[in-house]
């Protein structure tokens, strides 16, 4: 295989796993965002469950206050019934009174039966969410400290790529490189694909049988004539040739 040939498809290598990189670096604090806003869904979850079950309590205890002034008012009416000598008017007007507080009492009790039926949910969800959220908050704390390992680890690996690739261009001719980028810009990144069974593996046409015979000597950097791609031929391993190769391989001591 031509030398350059070998160096563009190092360069094509190195680019395919600087992009790879590249893009789960982009992708870590995306994920990292995304639990977060999972954690802090589940937080104004619980807030507004801790805020519907505060709001329960507050109305029980002032239906409470409405029923002991109620019972006050009743006690006093009562008593003024007991007394003093009043006409059927004066009672039938304080059995009103007695009636309508009466039927306060017991709208405020019916209310704090229903209001004691509606909490009972409502702080099971509390107490459940916030067990769950201390597992959770753990969690979290653990994946964003794995992501700032991984994203740690990918850029410094990025930029040992970096230097490698800066190594590769170097080896290539100026024409030869300027190829290759032009290339790669056109093709999103591909510039380089192998010759398969007569086609090209990356636009699948076929090539042309003199084309492709020139193209398995490997002796120069040739393009695919129909997408524009640098193009190379890795010929077949036979059974007898990896034979021959073990043969070759000294024993193990």
């Amino acid at each position: 295989m031509a030398p350059e040939l070998k160096v563009v498809i190092r360069l094509q290598n190195l680019d395919n796993r600087i992009r790879e990189l590249q893009r789960e670096i982009a992708t870590l604090p995306k994920h990292l965002s995304e639990i977060e806003r999972t954690l802090e869904s589940h937080l104004r979850k619980l807030e507004a469950d801790r805020a519907a079950l505060a709001a329960n309590q507050r109305e029980r205890k002032n239906l409470d206050g409405e029923i002991q002034e109620q019972e006050r008012k009743l006690s006093k009416l009562r008593d003024q019934m007991m007394g003093a000598k009043i006409t059927n008017e004066q009672y039938r007007a304080f059995q009103k009174e007695i009636d309508y507080c009466q039927k306060e009492v017991r709208r405020a009790e019916d209310r704090i039966l229903s209001l004691m039926e509606e909490s009972e949910p409502l702080e099971q969800n509390v107490k459940a969410a916030e067990t769950a959220l201390v597992g959770e908050k753990v969690k979290v704390e653990e994946e964003k400290q794995l992501v700032r390992a991984r994203t740690a680890e990918d850029e410094r690996l990025l930029q040992e790529l970096q230097g490698e690739r800066t190594t590769a261009a170097s080896e290539a001719s100026a024409t030869v490189y300027a190829v290759y980028e032009r290339i790669r810009a056109k093709r999103r990144g591909l510039a380089v694909a192998e010759a398969v069974d007569g086609r090209c593996s990356a636009c699948h046409m076929a090539l042309r049988p003199q084309f492709y015979q020139e193209l398995r000597g490997c002796q120069q950097v040739m393009c695919c004539e129909s997408c524009g791609r640098i193009l190379f031929y890795n010929p077949p391993v036979s059974f007898e040739d990896v034979a021959a190769a073990h043969s070759d391989t000294p024993a193990q001591p």
